[in-house]
Order: C-alpha cells, then sequence, then structure tokens
C-alpha cells in the first residue's frame, strides 16, 4: 500500500498518510489544518485485498488501470495515470491494480489484455479502453466520463 508524505501548510509538520484515503479531505496531525492534497496527488494504487473495497466505497468516479510492469504500452502509459491523478484529483479517483501481483481483480473484471482502463461510477463499469490511449484522448474521456 502507498503513502504519501504531506506537509501541512499551517504548522509545517509532515503527515504520513495512506494514498487511498487522500480523496477523504485529510487534516494535520498535529493542528486539524485540512491538507492540501492536489500537490501531491498520486494514482491509487490498489491490490485483491484493497480493490473491492475501495471501488464500493468511492464517493467520486474511478479510472481504474489495469497495468503489468513489463508490458510496454503500460509503461508509456504510467506517466499520463500520473498526469491524470494531480489534474482530476477531487473530481475522479484514478487508481492502478497490477494484473501481475493482483491476479483475482484482473479475473473479476474479465481482463484479458493490458492496459486496460475502466470507467466506473457507483461501483459499476460504464465504460472500457484497452490499450494506451494518447493523454488529450484521456482528459477528454475522463472529461465527459465525470459530467454523466
Amino acid at each position: 500500500m502507498n503513502t504519501l508524505i504531506v506537509a501541512c501548510p499551517s504548522c509545517m509538520t509532515k503527515n504520513k498518510m495512506v494514498a487511498i484515503k487522500q480523496h477523504r479531505g485529510p487534516r494535520c496531525g498535529k493542528c486539524q489544518t485540512p491538507l492540501p492534497m492536489a500537490g501531491y496527488a498520486t494514482p491509487v494504487e490498489l491490490t485483491d485485498q484493497d480493490a473491492s473495497q475501495v471501488i464500493r466505497e468511492a464517493d467520486l468516479p474511478l479510472l481504474l488501470d489495469f497495468y503489468s510492469p513489463s508490458c510496454s504500452p503500460c509503461r508509456t502509459l504510467m506517466p499520463i495515470i500520473d498526469k491524470l491523478a494531480h489534474h482530476f484529483f477531487g473530481r475522479a479517483i484514478i487508481a492502478k491494480i497490477d494484473t501481475s501481483r493482483n491476479h483475482l481483480s484482473a479475473g473479476q473484471f474479465g481482463i484479458r489484455g493490458v492496459p486496460t482502463l475502466l470507467f466506473l461510477k457507483n461501483g459499476q463499469v460504464v465504460d472500457q479502453v484497452v490499450g494506451a490511449l494518447p493523454e488529450d484522448t484521456l482528459v477528454t474521456k475522463l472529461n465527459s466520463f465525470i459530467r454523466t
């Protein structure tokens, strides 16, 4: 599970938090000031153990990237997914699942090839893209997905 270190703008305390919780309005552990997460936003790395819960409890639209570290198109897509996490912070959750380690989640969604991007709302798949799309195409697709 990946973690983030976020500096409080008020008291400068460094706060360690689980990346999955970055969308839940975190506050500084020392002074309780809301933490500015947009600059620290990162794709949420999910596993077989936590994917179902995160998908079920997501209060924002969710883009789920199924990838493999050994896949060349997946590696090409990684920096784009990172940018999307920053750009859409607060409007969508950008998450990813490594299919080489998390076979159950990939099987649950019928993933046969990577990269595969699933667009979910209220825990339901509403769209799917297989292959690495250009950044501008993904931004347009996410914008239209969020509006619906």
